[in-house]
């Protein structure tokens, strides 16, 4: 089998044009270039080098491999330079799947400061809820995720191995129709809303409204569900009903005609990242996890 270090010797041999000068070049003794080309020649079963006088001729043959190992040679080199840079943290891919409050709100920022500071990790996006955004991770079409878990729903990291990184609570608030009578009231109680009418969020938010209404003594009359954070709002906007999101979801756009009240007692989700251990161990991806981790430090 041909090894690399076989062709950097023939390489030199033919633009030196003798075996001293190669092994000058390559910083090797002469007995042991010409023990390499006769290795060589044998692995190919063929002359490479002829001497004409004093001088060193390729044939046919070791012209053809010279101008391969060229080739083979510019792409090792590369190879090793794309790995030095990826070791280095200068280079990398990093492929996030993010809830959509989560893509609005804190993505941007940490793209933005990322690409700035190392322009060569690319980052890309997808949106996904938990768990299905979980399960992008385990199938290995992501190497983040970020996830939320509502009080009492178990966290994703039941596959063994897998990692989460906890990076935030995020307060569950009620929106009310500008006008509406509580909003004077320093915070509202889900039993003050049994009679009203609700708008509710992706199918996770749903259910966990439910339940935390059931447990508050009635069972909301959900009259429209929407994931888009724009169209809840205008939904109440409109006096169409009430809604609780996540306090996250109007960091990105608040309507100025709906009134935020906090929740009594109060509800929330954890926020969190997922990965691979071994994944974490990549710098562009840990540098994405510390950039998330100090980005929600300061939200």
């Amino acid at each position: 089998m041909l090894e690399l270090r076989h062709l950097r010797v023939l390489r030199a041999v033919a633009r030196t044009g003798s075996y001293s000068a190669a092994a000058v070049r390559l910083g090797y003794t002469q007995p042991a270039i010409s023990q390499q080309m006769k290795a060589l020649e044998r692995l190919c079963g063929t002359p490479l080098v002829v001497r004409c006088g004093r001088k060193m001729r390729l044939t046919e043959a070791g012209t053809e491999l010279v101008r391969r190992a060229g080739l083979v040679l510019a792409e090792v080199a590369a190879a090793e330079r794309a790995v030095a840079e990826l070791a280095g943290r200068r280079a990398g891919q990093v492929r996030l799947v993010v809830f959509p409050s989560g893509s609005a709100t804190l993505v941007p920022p940490v793209a933005a400061r990322i690409g700035r500071e190392h322009p060569d990790i690319r980052l890309s996006l997808t949106e996904a809820e938990p768990p299905e955004s979980v399960e992008l991770l385990r199938a290995g079409e992501c190497d983040l995720a970020l996830a939320f878990t509502y009080p009492g729903e178990p966290e994703p990291a039941e596959t063994p191995g897998l990692m989460t990184v906890r990076l935030f609570t995020d307060p569950l608030v009620a929106l009310l129709p500008a006008g509406h009578r509580l909003c004077a009231a320093p915070e509202v109680a889900l039993s003050d809303l049994s009679g009203e009418h609700w708008i509710a969020g992706c199918a996770r938010c749903r259910e966990h409204l439910v339940h935390a209404c059931a447990a508050a003594g009635f069972r909301p009359d959900i009259t429209f569900a929407t994931d888009d954070n724009l169209a809840v709002q205008g939904l109440v906007a409109a006096g169409l009903g009430v809604a609780v999101v996540p306090e996250l979801m109007l960091n990105a756009v608040r309507r100025p005609d709906v009134c935020v009240r906090p929740l009594r007692p109060a509800l929330c989700r954890e926020v969190f990242l997922c990965t691979w251990p071994d994944l974490a161990r990549v710098p562009a991806i840990g540098l994405t996890v510390a950039a998330l981790r100090r980005a929600c430090a300061r939200s």
